[in-house]
Parts: C-alpha cells; structure tokens; sequence
C-alpha cells in the first residue's frame, strides 16, 4: 500500500483519482488486508474522510477467487486481528457496518455472528471485480457458493480461465516438440500461441504423426532414466504412462486413481494371462503438513507400489511409481513424457487447473471430468479426443444439496469395489498393520465424523474404470492416438498465459497498449 501511494505521489498523481492511475489485482483472499489498509493510510494520513477513502479504494481493488471451498476461503477470529493488526478493527468493523445498513442476509457480513471476519467478503463489497478462473467456475460461483452476492453485484461478476506460460512448458521443457512445431508450422506460435492451429493441416500427414510418437517415445525414455536413477523403479517407456501430479487433495481424487490401480491388479491376479496393454501409473503430489487424511493416501500409494512392483507373477504389466519431493524441475520432465493426463477431481469442486493445459500442450489426452478447465479443454479437442467420465457438476451440487448419496450400498452391490476397499483393512497393502488406512476405509462408508465418501470417490468408480478400458483401447490403435495428441497440442493456444494476462489487461486493468521493438 505504501508502496503505491508513494509512486502515485512521486509522479504527481492524484490520490482521489488513485483507480486512475492504479489497479489492485486481490489474488485469492490472502492480500485481502490491502483493502483496509489502504484506508486507513487515506485517513489518518492523507486527509480523507472516511467515505472518499472508502469510495477510491473501493474503485481500485479487484478479486480473482480461485476455490469454491469453504475451507480455503480465510475466516479470521475478530480477537486474532485485535491482537495482529489493532490498528485495522475499527475500519474492518466500519466497512461491516456499512453492509449490515444494506443488507439483512448474514451470508454476505463481514463479521459473522461467531465473530469471524470474512476475507472474501471485504474484497467482494469493496472492489470493482470479482472473477473466477475457468467458465464452469464462473458459474457455479454466480449460481451457488456466491449466489447471495451475485445477486447484488451481477456487474462485478466475470471470468478470466487460467493460463500456462508456454515459453517453459513446451520451448523449455520438451525442445524435440518445439522444434518439430517450428519445422512444421514456422515459430509464429512462440509469439502467438494461437498458431499452434496450423497444426491440424498435418492431421492426417503419416510423418508428422510418427514424428509426435517418436519425441513422446524419446520423453517417456528420459522419464524413465530419471525414475530409475531417483526412485529406483525400472519402467518400460513401451507402457501407457498414466500420470497423475498435483497437490495432494481429497477433491482432486488421487484416492479414485490408485483404488483402481488395486483394482486393476486384483483383475490381473485372477487371470494373469489376461490381454492387458502394460500401464505405468505416475503419481507427484505434497500434502500439507496437518492433512492426515492426504498423508495416509500418499502412504497408501507407496504401499500399493510395493506390492505391485515386486509380484513377478503379473509380468510387469502394472508399474506405480511416487515421484519424491514433485516440484518445477522434475515436473518438465514429466509432463513432456506422459500419454495420459489424470484430471480426476469431483465435478464442481476444480476451480481450474493448470497442469491440465501443461499436459495437453504436450501432447496427453485428458483422463477427466467435466470439472474446472477440462470443460473448455473438451470445447477445443472434442470429446472423441479425451476420455470424460462421472458425475456432472449439477449431479454433485443436486447430491450434496439433498444428502441423498449412501456410499454402502455401492459397497454392498458391487463385489469388486468391496474387495478394493476390504484390502484396505485386511493387511493386503499393510502386512504388519491391517489398521494402517483404517481411517481411509472410514471416510469412505461412515464419514470420520463428515459426510461419507465426500468426494463421490464410489460413486465414479465404474464410471471412470469404463473411461480406462476406452483409454487402453484409444491407445493399440497408434495412428489415431498420435493424431489426438497432435490436435491436443494444435488446440492448446486458448491456454497461454499471454491471452489470460491480455484479457485481465484489457478488461479488467484497462492498460493502455504501448509497442516496444525488442533487440535481437
């Protein structure tokens, strides 16, 4: 804040015309303390009164929100901030003042009656904007989570989906495709991201398409070189590389993932003979440090790998492999290498997701749901060139709103995701401590004090082992997976980051355009 009004001051700017001259991009509820402090400065400093503060900042300060999920969205205890920043009560308890004399409804309060003050509420009443971060996300904002807001500001609602800069995830990381793409169409796509459509003229060209299969053959062989010398897992780049890498999260499903990966092998178990196109399943993931329930699944995922990894008797048809400490510089080896990209989350909980684009930009069909930016991904690619299963959005609201879901009757039907989840308890994957994913189990049937299976993980189940039988298909016939990889990859420009930023830009910050000739 300081900062700002001093640049303001130095180039002579008017303070009361500061949304001029200057835009406060509030990214997530984290820097929402810009907004009073901001205020404060204005009156105790620069002689406004408080309305005029009040009125400029509110003119200055947009919201990007970047989660549905209440647990992400910051509610501080009004004692806390007595204590952290005394100097701000007074404004944080004017500015709810001034709602509470607007409206009646708590929901939209910035301090509620447990006397916890609302982040997310300050920065929707006291700024221009508030965006989600893909189009499905957008929406279900507008029409659930923030609906009582929405309904006073409809003006201030709007979407700006995420983007990736491609400058690192394909001319950094994956130099044999940037190179075949400027041998092939010319490098106008570095600038432009959009040229990347040229692309599709080659969709039917034989030596274009084994050429995408011959580079993801060469990154799935530097993947595997980098699990064997980090993780100590021989794998075949021969196989489906099957990937999954993302925050450790009950929504984003990693649970589903390696459920099926037990499944998968109790099948090949019963017929070890049976024709099976081999799989290598990839997880990268860190929990944070108090999500026990996400550490227990990174357990889990760890010992499913010990058992399938060393049982000789399935002929390596199944690898699973947790990249250790998953962060930048082993992810451009990763997403480069992968065929299949797991974008598993329950529908309407993703805000959007990134690594979905950095996966399609090179080259992976979407394993998905209609959730986050994969709709928009499905949009460009089409669906006969990803593999979307489950629930839809407005199923999921519709169960959660009616409470109508009971996960052991899926439990008591279907034998096979009976034995799954019974391995889970009986020491099969914890020999020493049949208790050890006890506490997974019971998230699953009785809810550990919540709602049962929260995240429709049973559910989805057959749904999305139907998605894989199709993947497995999709992928023996070589011409046609190449040729969808390739249109992943042509289709991808509406993902940079430069069209995100350019909309933000224009619409959003209301920049002016200034062109500068760079030197060679």
């Amino acid at each position: 804040a300081q900062l700002i009004l001093k640049e303001l001051r130095e180039k002579k700017c008017d303070l009361r015309k500061m949304n001029e001259y200057a835009v406060i991009q509030i990214n997530d509820t984290h820097p929402t303390m810009i907004i009073p402090e901001l205020i404060r400065i204005l009156v105790d400093e620069k002689a406004f009164t408080i309305d005029e503060a009040i009125d400029v900042v509110s003119k200055t300060c947009a919201y990007t929100n970047h989660t549905i999920l209440a647990e992400a969205l910051e509610k501080w205890p009004l004692a806390y901030l007595e204590k952290v920043v005394p100097q701000l009560v007074p404004i944080i308890k004017e500015l709810d003042k001034r709602v509470r004399a607007k409206y009646d409804d708590e929901r939209v309060q910035i301090i509620d009656k447990d006397n916890r003050v609302h982040m997310a509420h300050i920065d929707i009443h006291y700024g221009f904007s508030v965006n989600g971060v893909a189009a499905i996300h957008t929406e279900i904002l507008k029409e659930t989570e923030l609906n009582h807001f929405y309904k006073i500001y409809p003006e201030k609602f709007n979407n700006k989906t995420n983007g990736i800069t491609f400058r690192r995830w394909l001319l950094s990381c994956n130099k044999p495709l940037a190179r075949m793409l400027t041998e092939t169409i010319g490098d106008g796509y570095k600038k432009d991201a959009d040229e990347l459509k040229k692309l599709l003229q080659f969709e039917d060209d034989s030596k274009v398409l084994d050429r995408i299969a011959a580079i993801k053959h060469e990154k799935k062989q530097e993947l595997a070189a980098y699990l064997q010398e980090n993780e100590g897992v021989t794998v075949d780049p021969n196989s489906i590389f099957d990937i999954q890498i993302k925050r450790l999260h009950e929504y984003k499903r990693q649970l589903l993932n390696i459920l099926h990966v037990m499944y998968l092998y109790n099948e090949l178990k019963k017929n070890p003979d049976k024709d099976f196109y081999p799989r290598t399943f990839i997880f990268g993931a860190k929990a944070s440090a108090g999500y026990h329930v996400a550490k227990q699944i990174i357990k889990l995922i760890n010992s499913v790998a010990d058992v399938v990894n060393n049982d000789k008797s399935i002929h390596d048809k199944i690898k699973v492999v947790f990249i250790e400490n998953y962060r930048v510089s082993n992810a451009e080896i990763i997403f480069a290498a992968a065929d299949v990209s797991e974008q598993i989350s329950t529908a309407s909980k993703e805000a959007s997701g990134t690594g979905n684009m950095k996966f399609m930009l090179n080259g992976a069909l979407t394993l998905g749901t209609m959730d986050g930016a994969n709709v928009e991904i499905v949009e460009e690619v089409g669906e006969e060139n990803a593999f979307i299963f489950g629930l839809s959005s407005d199923e999921v609201i519709a169960y959660e709103h009616n409470n109508e879901y009971n996960p052991r009757e899926i439990y008591n039907m279907d034998s096979d995701i009976r034995a799954v989840l019974t391995q889970l308890v009986d020491g099969t994957y914890a020999p020493g401590n049949p208790e050890e994913f006890r506490d997974i189990y019971n998230s699953l049937l009785d809810g550990n004090g919540g709602r049962p299976d929260m995240y429709f993980i049973l559910k989805d189940f057959r749904s999305y082992a139907e998605a894989q039988q199709r993947v497995e298909a999709a992928y023996r016939n070589e011409d046609a997976w190449a040729k969808s990889a390739l249109l992943n990859t042509a289709k991808s420009g509406k993902f940079s980051s430069d069209r995100t930023i350019e909309e933000y830009a224009t619409e959003l910050w209301h920049l002016e355009k200034v062109t500068v000739e760079l030197p060679e």
